[in-house]
């Protein structure tokens, strides 16, 4: 080929070919677009540009994934790198490879038109059981052909370019200094791809999933723009995908549970503003008014604040997160939507569209933010906030003083709750506010003008706790005054429980009880309901208590309606878990394996199964009906209502 260019250093040969790869992943960006524009409306030029960046970040954990052989034998430090056959070799391992991406990428123009989100790891078995798959494959590519003659000049510029910057042997001066420094650019070279493919190097952000996308777009619906492919594929292949079962017909099966809601419409809509705190491992065990029965009832707990709300609040008898880790906590909270076996944030199934509470109360002219102290990008919950609608998202960027971050996972909660307060102050009514706090994290430090304030116990968290339920009595403290605060329904909840002082939550019931707390000032939501709550079900009880009139889907329970036996459910693992009628079914492979009284059996030690042959019937039942709505709706992409339903 003519024109080449030569140079005698690899790495700068190296570097351009990666970027080739990544100017390739953004012509298809493009062309992914243009193909779908009329499924993506109203993107302004501005909006586009920040696609296009974001983009970027996912392009290069994908060039990283998919060339790692190709950069491990371009960085050996030795000769045979010049030689004319390994140089063919890596050649056609680089066009291969890419060759493949680049396909899928291409591929998934159309696909994405009929799933409405980008294909992941479990599109293969989508297709494995397809007798005629040879068949339909080129009656895709006749009747999609303009998607296959862009792939064809994907591949062209990616071979051309390609051949266009040739290595020459470098004839150094010093073989050992040249030995040495080449050497020396492995690890430099390692420490690039680690990075590259994690997304950064945060120790508080997690390596980047496909719900991250959302951080570049305006609407939850484009995110499928910034995505590609491979990256969506790579970054769920190690995740198991969930199984479609048939255990009922639709008509059974929406008579045992049926996520989807249709409201009455004979009351008029509310527009209260709404206010969700979210407490890191406040386990409901920490709180004296929730467990007063502990310790022959003399507990007192650690959290007088807390305490002295709820007195004046609704809670429930039984309340239960849906998951053990903050990333299950807010899609539970914020969209009804549980992690069953996978966190729903890190799934295959993270770029589906849903209907979370914020973009529900947008219909009706609410203004939604998300406060986090952590540095933004922490859990993905930026991410999250967007794709469920959140119009503002306050995180440590946002926060004026980085003085008070505390070192290590965000901003100390005192601050920050004042500053959550503050901008409270000049939001739009009515609004939608949510804050998840941070403090209390290993390593359960306070800060140093509170040490010794706080009571002490026999696990790290205690003192913390105490902080954090002084920091939220500062914040009532601030906003009881304002003149909003009376129109406001508020929700006090937690993430996830943490080390367990007493035996009795040291088990699959007492390591899932956290606070489920609703208050609204002046009201009537007031005293202990005999129900089991759980985080799914704040979403539609917030919602009924707004008189909210349009269809939604939300696999949580209303925790207002009395005319129905309420239950929770979640999973440890591969284990899951169902709470109705005083007991706890453990099911493993859709078999029932455990039936416990939590009520009765505090420790959980009795299986009751034998002898309680009907009830152990009728809540695998119920739990199976559960799975099978679960599954089919995240694999079928079906958790919003759409016109047809």
């Amino acid at each position: 080929m003519k024109n080449w260019i030569l140079t005698r250093n690899i790495f700068i040969v190296l570097i351009y070919r990666i970027l080739l790869v990544l100017f390739l992943f953004s012509l298809c960006r493009v062309g992914f677009y243009l193909f779908n524009i009329k499924m993506f409306p109203g993107i302004t030029p501005g909006e586009f540009i920040s696609i296009m960046k974001g983009g970027l970040l996912f392009d290069i954990s994908a060039t990283v994934y998919i060339n790692m052989l190709f950069i491990l034998f371009e960085i050996l430090p030795f000769d045979f790198r010049y030689n004319n056959t390994y140089d063919k070799i890596l050649k056609y391992l680089f066009f291969v490879t890419n060759g493949l991406a680049f396909a899928l990428n291409c591929a998934d123009f159309v696909y994405y038109r009929f799933v409405f989100k980008r294909a992941t790891a479990d599109v293969f078995k989508t297709f494995e059981n397809e007798s005629h798959l040879g068949k339909m494959f080129f009656k895709y590519l006749i009747d999609y052909w303009y998607f296959l003659l862009f792939f064809i000049f994907i591949c062209f510029l990616m071979v051309y370019l390609y051949n266009k910057v040739r290595i020459k042997k470098p004839e150094p001066s010093n073989k050992i200094i040249y030995y040495i420094v080449n050497v020396l650019f492995i690890p430099l070279v390692i420490a690039l791809v680690i990075g590259g493919a994690r997304g950064g190097y945060k120790h508080s952000t997690r390596p980047i999933t496909i719900s991250n996308a959302a951080r570049y777009v305006k609407s939850p619906r484009d995110v499928a723009i910034v995505l590609n492919t491979p990256f969506s594929i790579f970054r769920t292949s190690s995740m198991k995908p969930l199984v479609k079962y048939n255990f009922y017909d639709k008509a059974k099966l929406d008579k045992i549970f049926n996520p989807h809601y249709i409201p009455s419409l004979n009351k008029p809509f509310v527009k209260d503003n709404v206010l969700i705190i979210i407490l890191e491992s406040f386990g409901r065990e920490y709180i004296g008014s929730l467990s007063s029965n502990l310790e022959g009832g003399t507990y007192k707990g650690y959290t007088p604040f807390v305490d002295s709300l709820i007195n004046q609040s609704l809670t429930f008898e039984v309340s239960l997160s849906n998951g053990k880790k903050s990333i299950d906590a807010m899609p539970s909270i914020l969209a009804s939507l549980p992690s069953l076996e996978t966190p729903y944030i890190i799934s295959h199934y993270a770029n589906n569209q849903v209907n979370g509470l914020a973009s529900l109360l947008k219909r009706k002219g609410y203004y939604t933010a998300f406060f986090h102290g952590a540095p933004n990008g922490s859990m993905g919950f930026d991410s999250f906030a967007r794709m469920t609608g959140f119009d503002d998202y306050f995180g440590l960027d946002q926060y004026p003083d980085k003085n008070d971050f505390d070192g290590m996972w965000g901003v100390w909660d005192e601050p920050f709750f004042k500053f959550f307060a503050k901008e409270l102050n000049g939001f739009q009514q009515p609004f939608l506010a949510s804050i998840f706090s941070v403090s209390s994290h290993h390593p359960f430090e306070v800060p140093e003008k509170y040490k010794g304030k706080f009571k002490k116990g026999p696990a790290p968290i205690i003192e913390v706790v105490g902080y954090t339920d002084y920091a939220l009595e500062e914040f009532f403290n601030e906003i009881a005054s304002e003149p909003w605060f009376k129109n406001t329904l508020f929700v006090i909840t937690a993430d996830h429980t943490n080390e367990s002082i007493h035996k009795e939550f040291q088990n699959n019931f007492g390591s899932y009880c956290i606070p489920v707390v609703f208050y609204k000032p002046g009201s009537d939501l007031k005293g202990v309901k005999n129900k089991i709550a759980q985080q799914i079900d704040i979403m539609p009880t917030i919602l009924s208590y707004l008189n909210y009139d349009e269809e939604y889907i939300a696999f949580g329970n209303n925790l207002l309606d009395d005319s129905y036996e309420s239950f929770a459910y979640n999973t440890n693992g591969s284990t899951y878990h169902l709470y109705m009628k005083d007991h706890i079914l453990e099911m493993i492979d859709n078999k029932p394996v455990g039936l416990y009284n939590y009520k009765t059996d505090k420790f959980l030690e009795t299986n009751v199964m034998e002898s309680e042959p009907e009830l152990t019937r009728q809540m695998e039942e119920k739990l199976k009906a559960v799975i099978q709505s679960y599954n089919s709706r995240l694999i079928d992409n079906d958790l919003v209502v759409r016109k047809q339903q």
